[in-house]
């Protein structure tokens, strides 16, 4: 299938899980994650999760993220640039919905892309070789490409990969992990 069939596929998907569903299977992915490799590494970036598109909440990773001391880094997004400003998150980190409902940081201590260790990755689709589909804007493939070249890239998804995304370009980075209810995918 091609990026913009998966979109539609797994928007409409999305849409058929109840708060319940997305609750559960948030847990469950979030239990997942403690398996993976990654907890010597110090600065963790992650999304804060847009309600209104049903991503997985990723407040149960933040509150491991938080126990395990890590530092932990959000982004703010420049819809005319495209670029992501990252901040470090802290107890006194305002968070504000953009027009396109995603909460960001206000303001705060910046941290430049090449210091980050791990980021996981929003993403509506991924493919059997590490491969996403996100919304489309291109924001987290131009992030990721800032990021040091052994930065951890690891998706979450409420569903079992694809089995190839057919149009995927020169530049489009593949993930390292995926994360699902199911289990671990190691690309």
């Amino acid at each position: 299938m091609t990026k913009k069939e998966l979109r539609i596929k797994y928007k409409a998907l999305r849409n058929q899980l109840s708060e319940e569903d997305l609750e559960q299977m948030s847990l469950v992915i979030a239990n997942e994650v403690l398996k993976l490799p990654v907890w010597e590494k110090t600065y963790f970036h992650i999304f804060l999760p847009i309600i209104e598109q049903k991503e997985v909440n990723t407040e149960y990773i933040l509150h491991l993220l938080s126990g395990k001391d890590k530092e932990i880094i959000v982004s703010k997004s420049d819809f005319k640039t495209l670029n992501m400003t990252h901040f470090l998150l802290t107890d006194n980190t305002k968070i504000k919905k953009n027009e396109y409902n995603i909460p960001e940081p206000i303001d705060g201590l910046k941290v430049p892309a090449n210091k980050i260790d791990v980021v996981f990755v929003p993403l509506l689709a991924f493919d059997k070789t590490g491969h996403r589909v996100g919304y489309g804007k291109g924001f987290y493939d131009k992030f990721l490409m800032e990021c040091k070249p052994e930065t951890i890239k690891i998706g979450l998804s409420f569903f079992d990969s694809e089995e190839l995304i057919e149009d995927v370009f020169i530049n489009d980075l593949k993930l390292d992990y995926c994360v699902t209810p199911n289990g671990v995918y190691r690309f």
